[in-house]
């Protein structure tokens, strides 16, 4: 394609993103078998930052046969969780022109997973008043939280490991109702997640399609369960602003945010066994069937000139608004 003299910066924009598609990108998420060699995993994957499904890394982790709810309560039924509780399931996300914070309440493992099998008085109230209930507290839970079965599993891929020359900065516990959604976002990570039960429906952008995501800054909330029993939005302001994702991929409002429309969103499920790896900067929304468990570890990205690069773009787009919008 030629770059014509009349192009406006749009044009440009968009060029870019599908100069992308049809020289590395692909519409799909290949699926491999694993574990790969730390060198081809760095050069193939990492390099060009695509992502990839391994299937076979993981065979080995007692946690894909033993991880039941029975086994699970039985190992770790009475120890303290933290638990994320919302209203409809949108933890981190923007609702009502906030960006909203779930209520994080501490719980025995055994009560949380009572609500997840339908054994709990909370599983049976209707409405926002019994709320949704989702183990996603990114800090490494699994070292602290849930360090009775770390045996189960790894703390490390090994081969990630090596490849990325540095330990994971966590490694995190993931298990929750099927409402529990995860809203659109990206992170400064090299992301492998593993899946154990289950499993998990991504929804994927490139970098180079921030030029059609909607972003903004909303003023942090956070959501609390009053005396009555209802869900309130409490504003947090020592949390500041925060900029994030309003637009929902999977019935996006094309009326108020039509450049979305020029984005080419790639779609997978990683199943039981498999291990994704969603690299750095891509933008990602995530649902999951009921009762799904999937282990998941953080490695700080290289902030090199891959780097640079996106932070780039994400001037460029941010002027090409402000000056659109004069």
């Amino acid at each position: 394609m030629d770059i014509g003299d009349d192009w406006s910066l749009d044009d440009h924009l968009q060029h870019l993103a599908t100069e992308a598609r049809d020289l590395y990108l692909s519409d799909e998420v290949p699926r491999i078998d694993g574990p790969p060699p730390p060198l081809g995993f760095y050069r193939d994957w990492v390099c060009p930052n695509k992502p990839v499904i391994f299937r076979g890394c993981i065979d080995h982790w007692s946690a894909l046969t033993m991880w039941s709810p029975a086994y699970l309560r039985d190992k770790i039924g009475d120890k303290t969780v933290t638990v994320a509780v919302t209203p409809n399931g949108l933890a981190d996300a923007v609702y009502q022109d906030k960006f909203v914070m779930p209520e994080e309440r501490l719980m025995p493992f055994r009560s949380f997973l009572d609500i997840v099998e339908g054994k709990s008085p909370l599983s049976q109230q209707a409405g926002s008043r019994s709320g949704v209930f989702y183990v996603q507290k990114q800090n490494s839970n699994l070292l602290s939280e849930f360090r009775d079965i770390i045996d189960d599993v790894e703390t490390e891929l090994p081969w990630a490991s090596e490849a990325l020359g540095k330990r994971p900065d966590a490694v995190n516990f993931w298990m929750g109702e099927a409402k529990a959604v995860t809203s659109m976002h990206k992170d400064h990570y090299e992301n492998l997640y593993c899946v154990i039960s289950g499993e998990k429906d991504f929804i994927l952008h490139p970098p180079t399609d921030l030029p059609f995501i909607p972003y903004d800054t909303y003023p942090a909330a956070r959501y609390r369960v009053s005396d009555n029993s209802n869900f309130d939005l409490i504003s947090e302001p020592e949390v500041g602003s925060v900029p994030w994702i309003p637009l929902d991929p999977v019935q996006p409002d094309l009326v108020r945010w039509p450049e979305y429309g020029q984005s080419r969103p790639v779609h997978c499920t990683v199943r039981a066994g498999e291990v994704l790896y969603l690299p750095s900067l891509w933008f990602h929304h995530v649902r999951q069937r009921h009762g799904t468990i999937a282990v998941n570890f953080w490695y700080d990205m290289e902030y090199d000139i891959k780097y640079n690069y996106f932070k780039f773009l994400e001037g460029v787009v941010h002027h090409n608004k402000l000056t659109s919008n004069r």
